[in-house]
């Protein structure tokens, strides 16, 4: 099999996801993905769509991930693994996409509108 490549976002982070068949090793942005992500939850939230296909341990994952902050990198490696598993084998794709890992996210920060000191707060208002 060629390595392919598939593309996850969410919020304003990318990551490209090259997958290989392996022994299941999952290097993010040249680090060991533990060692990339210190939480434990972190990790295993990016690697759930593995698990549901049982396919824990079967390809090995490369990915480079830029962007946005440590939840926005999670969301955006677990859609890459997903799509990546799909492009490798297409019968994942209706386990993963019932469980909705295949599913963009498209929330996106609001823009700070002006005279207004956020999105959506207001100055303080004030009678006289």
């Amino acid at each position: 099999m060629v390595d392919k490549i598939a593309v996850g976002r969410r919020k304003t982070s990318v990551a490209r996801v090259v997958i290989r068949p392996g022994s299941g090793k999952i290097v993010v942005n040249g680090k060991d993905i533990n060692e990339y992500f210190p939480t434990k939850f972190d990790s295993m939230k990016a690697t759930e769509p593995l698990k549901v296909v049982d396919a824990v341990g079967k390809y090995d994952f490369l990915v480079n991930v830029q962007g946005g902050g440590t939840t926005g990198q999670v969301g955006a490696i677990s859609l890459g693994i997903a799509r990546a598993l799909v492009l490798v084998n297409p019968d994942y794709r209706p386990t993963l996409r019932k469980l909705g890992y295949l599913t963009r996210d498209p929330r996106m920060v609001e823009r700070k509108k002006y005279g207004q000191p956020k999105a959506r707060k207001r100055f303080q208002f004030s009678k006289r």
